[in-house]
């Protein structure tokens, strides 16, 4: 009777788990999806065609966000390290302009 508690214990206790993972997955990509929508309204250059284009990529971004996430991360690492004169730089212009007020 024991060994039986255990057993229904753990698959409780996967299941919780699992349905625990799950709803991080879906509240992550909600939060990213409402993000890069607000950036994708605020674009009024584009086009029909891009416009359409582009909401199929957010759909898929938001959707794929676990895998998406680290590779922009990722680019937006190498474009710090490629710029990162320029980027020191306006830092500590704007440090000066704070300082001077």
């Amino acid at each position: 009777m024991v060994h039986l508690l255990v057993i229904y214990g753990s698959n409780m206790l996967h299941t919780l788990l699992t349905y625990l993972a799950i709803i991080f997955y879906l509240v992550m990509a909600y939060c990213f999806f409402t993000e890069w929508l607000h950036f994708f309204l605020q674009d009024e250059e584009m086009n029909l065609e891009q416009r359409l284009f582009s909401s199929v990529i957010l759909v898929t971004a938001s959707i794929l966000w676990i895998i998406v996430v680290p590779f922009a991360y990722l680019e937006l690492l190498k474009f710090h390290k490629k710029h990162k004169g320029v980027i020191d730089l306006l830092i500590n212009r704007s440090h000066v302009k704070i300082y001077e007020d």
